[in-house]
């Protein structure tokens, strides 16, 4: 397993530019195998969920084709199977919205059940009742989702549990059903507005997106023929924010919508921290003299605080005078690195749900894992923050959302290297 080695105490400061969304990358290039044209995709991170899901799209038959940095053309027509049962299926979360691609397109799908971080129980029931709505068989053998329909036909769908996923899977599948669909109780993060922007580009009907009623339209042919940018990516942006806070440095994050960040600049402010936002950047710096005050957040769906900023968020409390509460509304599972952080001097009692952080004292150096995407980049911000040499392990597990990390660290000033074992 390769290691970032961190020499945690210096101040980050200056400016970082945020790649695209890893989410909505993944949720659009899903929805554009189902179009019936080729299309062009600017703004993609170079991460490693993507090129998994793009090895995934090449395999079904489609043609994948890098035209520059962060620039992908699409041609999905020559697509022929449905089945996407390799072993690289099973290791990111995102290939599941192919099930919603491939049955709009083809009228079944098959693709082993996906893996990506485990932080809990991510069940897909949500979308085998949206898929079921829409006329559809589900059936799971043997390790593998199977979807049939005859035809799919719009239908009124009620998620009774706010899914991200399932929004954007029924939404792709719906895109081309007959009559319309409307899906309520839908989530109503950024990359579902963006999957269904893009999607709308190409020749969907899709109105709501953003909020709690999406309607769908269907449209039988999606004919593409157009470029489309991603979103930036709102847990990278966020990422960085806390890094220069917890060192108590000015960081200006660059290429950012704004108004997507505000459930974390909100509680930012309320710890004390400086904000300053701009068309398209946000800075955040502590005062000469200014301590951080210790805050109580609680993760819920969008615009509620994001799950994916909790253990970066949890790292940020450590270095707070006093006492703050972090409660994971969204995840069983997702307080796994709190041990990691206990070994670097953290003092965070869990009851449940709930962290109970006790700040104030100094973390200090240790070795530990990046036990998932979000919690490896946590480990990361802690040494920064901490006195002496920090390493973590299992990296490829950060270097799945993160584009160029050691090289965006290192311009804001972070001793950080990556070494191969």
């Amino acid at each position: 397993m390769n290691s970032f080695i961190i020499r945690g105490g210096n101040r980050l400061t200056g400016d970082v530019t945020i790649s695209g969304s890893k989410n909505a990358s993944l949720g659009i290039i899903s929805a554009a195998m189902l179009l019936d044209g080729p299309c062009r995709l600017e703004n993609l991170p170079d991460i490693a969920d993507l090129n998994t899901m793009f090895e995934i799209c090449k395999a079904l038959g489609a043609q994948v084709r890098r035209e520059a940095d962060g620039v992908l053309l699409l041609d999905p027509r020559t697509i022929t199977t449905c089945e996407a049962t390799h072993d690289i299926v099973r290791s990111i979360r995102g290939s599941y919205y192919l099930l919603g691609a491939l049955l709009g397109r083809m009228n079944k799908a098959s693709i082993y059940m996906p893996g990506g971080c485990n932080f809990g129980n991510r069940s897909i029931d949500q979308h085998m009742k949206g898929f079921e709505a829409l006329g559809a068989t589900v059936t799971i053998e043997y390790g593998k989702i199977n979807v049939t329909a005859q035809k799919l036909r719009g239908e009124h769908i009620f998620l009774d549990v706010v899914s991200v996923g399932a929004t954007i899977n029924i939404m792709i599948a719906a895109a081309k059903a007959e009559g319309t669909t409307v899906i309520e109780n839908a989530a109503k993060e950024p990359h579902i507005v963006d999957v269904a922007n893009f999607l709308n580009t190409m020749g969907a009907n899709i109105r709501g997106a953003g909020t709690d009623v999406i309607r769908i339209t269907g449209t039988p042919i999606l004919k593409g023929n157009a470029t489309y940018s991603i979103i930036p990516d709102q847990i990278e942006a966020g990422t960085y924010m806390l890094a220069g806070v917890m060192t108590k440095g000015d960081i200006k994050v660059r290429n950012i919508i704004p108004r997507h960040m505000e459930p974390l600049t909100a509680k930012l402010e309320e710890m004390g921290v400086s904000v300053e936002v701009g068309d398209d950047w946000i800075r955040v710096w502590l005062k000469e003299g200014q301590k951080l005050q210790p805050a109580n957040f609680k993760t819920m769906p969008y615009p509620g605080f994001p799950t994916d900023l909790q253990p970066q968020t949890t790292v940020l409390l450590c270095t707070a005078e006093g006492s703050s509460k972090m409660l994971e509304n969204v995840w069983d599972n997702r307080f796994q690195y709190i041990d990691d952080l206990k070994t670097m001097g953290a003092d965070i009692m869990l009851a449940g749900h709930v962290a109970i952080v006790t700040g104030g004292g100094q973390l200090t150096g240790a070795k530990v894992t990046a036990r998932d995407l979000r919690a490896g980049a946590a480990m990361v911000l802690a040494g920064l923050a901490a006195a002496g040499e920090t390493e973590v392990t299992d990296i490829s597990k950060i270097e799945r959302g993160y584009e160029n990390f050691v090289y965006k660290m290192r311009k804001l000033g972070a001793d950080i290297s990556r070494v191969e074992n």
